[in-house]
């Protein structure tokens, strides 16, 4: 209950925004009563986005439902009926409310609690985690909010400046008209006798000679005035102008950078609800300086006084207009980003907003906002304001046209997109080598709307992040490295999308890194050594001095375009085969430490060799993409009291979907220890399936795959070399059978290539050979073995 303690703790301006949270949509005595349940609630585990999440925003609503009867049932004496029937009521009200759609009280309960951390944060000035979509420096919130206080300062200087000046005007109107009106009495006197008309003329005549000295003096003043006002009104609409860059092209383009690096795997951008705020006031101050002035250039159009006014207020006139135009053009954004890697024929959603929408009354006449796939040249012609024709578009997005919708309980102004579907792509000529994974596109999404009562109209633009295109599901990988390289390395304000050709290798750690940590869910990242492997891969090094690698550049070309040395993989597609293996099977072994992975098989060696037998680790394959194998340490059977480090043939993601590596594990007795020396059955047997019962209802007895290893040899004196011989195992084991598995020599078998690794293409051409014989007619095959 820590957070609405500090909120009532709140004053001033930042109390009056808390209570202005509460109303007929969530009753503040709801929050009062419920404080720690709402709390600790999860909240943030809803996607308001995503339908399928409504039967959880439901639970959470029946639960807050319970909470309030079950609270108002514990209220006893005269005060606690009282309070009894309103919780009743408060009950009753949100059940009616929101049981339609459950996903508003979430939205509702997240804002509040997100306005609340801030405003707390913001009156404490202290950085609270996950607070906002900026760094948590207090010094910067700080700042900005002091600008604002002194926008807030000048705009009311200016207001009472220009109330001074429209009473003046209109003083110096009522005494110009008067000096008309004894004009006119002067030229009726020509009917009286000279006699009369002489002395009241003479009298009239003081009279109009006082007024027009006393009007030109306050001519010259009102001059003076609206100088000295549109002279604050330059300084007042420079410090808006420095604020909104401050706030739009610092504050939100790190919003979208840490946008697109979560792309990648990083920490979530953070909400929205600070920078609407911000871009609010924005709004809400540029809005008023620009009624000032425009009521300043109506005073100067009733009573114009020669002077250079007129020009210094259409000027300001231009400047204000141009500011609200970029504050508007620049807060639509996209909350939601469509998916980067794009598959044709299916599904997907996106979110954009207008962070000013609910500020400027758009929501009072919804726009409506279309969505159109376009290429890289297409989106560069739109950043230059090159016309481009509506015909265009490089494909065909269903469902693509949505209303914006205002939300009233938190200002939000945004188009949900939920079910778009590229229907298809039209591709440009590629350069050189650059396939289809390499080509970029972007959703543009577009909106027209006016505010001010037609005042002013916009039409507004935003692009997504960078799109690549598959029509199949092997193209995902290669797709995935594209998005990764311009996620990562791409610049603010680039030329769409141009992204360096090669970068230090230390920058594609902390990428690699990142999406490694990501996907596989875990705390535990790539460590030094893990790195220093990963370099010996990509640059073909021999080197584990870090050090060396700090200054290497890695292009593009060594990362995902050409393959490795002796492999018909890249650098980028073993490593994705790595992630895929770890996140579907692994992820609990690699967050425990058991899996070590990033090592080669000399490495292995040097390691198991110095321990006892049996003592094994689990380490990634070179030769097979999504491979992972164990090496372990024995008696050589052929020498005795000779020792050699053996690896098993590598399982990979097929063979993990039929038996787990733990249950693998445990049937292999030979292994004993998890290096360096942690008996097997501490660090796997929780994992490991339970036995099935020996007899079933039905009267069967249900099979058991077993992981088996029989010992053969195929020579009388085999002379295999230390950790080059290797174990063969069957990859996918049928139900109701034990598989045997031999060790061979590695030099002896013609399916094991020259480092002792499995030739999976060779194997695929037995496999061919065993297919086709099997095609042939029983007769005919027979027949052909008889003759």
């Amino acid at each position: 209950m820590a957070l609405w303690i500090q909120a009532q703790q709140l004053q001033g301006d930042a109390l009056h925004q808390m209570q202005s949270l509460y109303g007929q949509h969530f009753p503040i005595e709801v929050r009062q009563y419920l404080a720690q349940w709402l709390e600790a609630q999860p909240w943030d585990a809803i996607d308001l986005e995503n339908q399928q999440d409504e039967f959880k925003a439901k639970r959470l609503l029946d639960g807050l439902i319970q909470e309030l009867q079950k609270k108002a049932e514990h209220q006893m004496g005269g005060d606690g009926f009282l309070l009894k029937i309103k919780l009743g009521h408060y009950a009753t009200q949100l059940k009616n409310s929101y049981d339609a759609c459950p996903l508003e009280l979430v939205r509702c309960v997240k804002h509040i609690l997100y306005t609340e951390q801030r405003l707390v944060q913001e009156a404490s000035n202290t950085s609270s985690p996950g607070s906002g979509p900026v760094d948590g420096t207090p010094q910067r919130y700080q700042q900005i909010n002091q600008t604002f206080e002194e926008l807030r300062v000048m705009t009311q200087d200016t207001e009472n400046d220009l109330r001074k000046l429209q009473h003046s005007q209109e003083y110096f109107i009522i005494q110009y008209q008067e000096s008309l009106r004894i004009q006119a009495q002067i030229v009726s006197l020509a009917s009286l006798p000279p006699t009369e008309r002489a002395q009241r003329e003479a009298s009239l005549q003081s009279r109009k000679s006082t007024l027009e000295t006393w009007l030109t003096r306050e001519a010259n003043t009102l001059q003076k005035y609206r100088q000295e006002l549109a002279e604050k009104h330059q300084r007042t609409l420079a410090l808006l102008r420095k604020q909104q860059t401050v706030i739009v092209d610092d504050e939100l383009i790190q919003w979208k950078r840490r946008q697109q690096l979560a792309g990648n795997g990083g920490p979530s951008e953070g909400g929205l609800d600070i920078l609407q705020a911000w871009c609010e006031k924005l709004a809400d101050m540029i809005w008023q300086n620009r009624q000032q002035i425009r009521r300043v250039e109506h005073l100067t159009q009733q009573l114009p006084i020669p002077g250079p006014t007129e020009e210094l207020l259409t000027e300001l006139n231009a400047i204000v207009t141009d500011i609200i135009s970029t504050l508007v053009t620049s807060t639509f954004i996209i909350e939601k980003q469509p998916p980067q890697v794009l598959k044709t024929q299916t599904k997907f959603s996106a979110t954009v907003r207008l962070l000013v929408g609910g500020k400027l009354n758009v929501h009072m006449n919804p726009p409506q906002v279309k969505a159109t796939i376009i290429s890289e040249q297409q989106a560069k012609a739109i950043l230059k304001n090159e016309n481009t024709r509506k015909s265009e578009s490089s494909g065909d997005i269903l469902n693509n046209n949505c209303v914006m919708e205002y939300h009233q309980t938190t200002g939000n102004l945004s188009a949900h997109f939920r079910t778009m579907s590229l229907k298809r792509i039209k591709r440009s000529d590629r350069r050189g080598a650059e396939s289809v994974t390499e080509e970029k596109f972007t959703i543009l999404f577009e909106s027209q709307f006016s505010v001010g009562v037609n005042e002013l109209v916009f039409h507004v633009k935003t692009l997504s992040l960078p799109v690549v295109v598959i029509v199949h599901g092997s193209q995902d990988n290669n797709a995935t490295a594209t998005v990764l390289w311009d996620n990562a390395f791409s610049e603010p304000g680039r030329v769409p999308f141009v992204v360096p050709d090669k970068v230090v290798w230390p920058q594609l750690c902390e990428a690699l890194n990142m999406k490694y940590k990501s996907e596989v869910q875990s705390d535990r990242g790539l460590s030094e050594d893990n790195l220093v492997f990963l370099a010996q891969k990509a640059f073909s090094s021999s080197s584990n001095n870090p050090e060396d690698y700090s200054s290497m550049t890695i292009t593009w070309s060594q990362f995902n375009r050409e393959s490795l040395p002796g492999r018909n993989f890249t650098f980028w597609q073993w490593f994705d085969g790595v992630i895929e293996l770890m996140k579907k099977h692994l992820k609990s072994h690699w967050n425990d430490g058991a899996i070590l992975g990033f090592l080669n098989k000399q490495q292995a060696q040097d390691m198991l060799m110095s321990k006892p037998n049996g003592t094994f680790l689990l380490r990634f394959s070179d030769s097979e993409i999504g491979g992972i194998t164990i090496a372990w340490v024995a008696e050589n059977p052929n020498k005795a009291g000779e020792r050699m480090v053996w690896n098993l043939m590598p399982f990979t993601t097929k063979d993990f979907s039929i038996r787990s590596l733990a249950d693998r594990i445990s049937d292999l007795n030979h292994l004993l220890f998890l290096y360096p020396s942690q008996p097997k059955e501490e660090v796997f047997s929780r994992y490991c399936t339970p036995p099935n019962s020996k007899a079933v209802g039905d009267g069967y007895v249900k099979p058991e795959i077993k992981q088996v290893v029989k010992v053969e040899f195929s020579s009388p004196n085999p002379e295999p070399s230390p950790g080059n011989s290797f174990m063969d195992h069957a990859a996918s084991p049928t139900v109701n059978q034990h598989h045997n598995f031999t060790i061979y020599p590695a030099m002896n078998d013609t399916m094991i290539d020259a480092e002792g690794e499995f030739d999976l293409d060779e194997t695929m051409d037995m496999a061919r050979q065993v297919e086709e014989f099997l095609r042939q007619p029983m007769e005919t095959t027979w027949s052909g073995q008889q003759s």
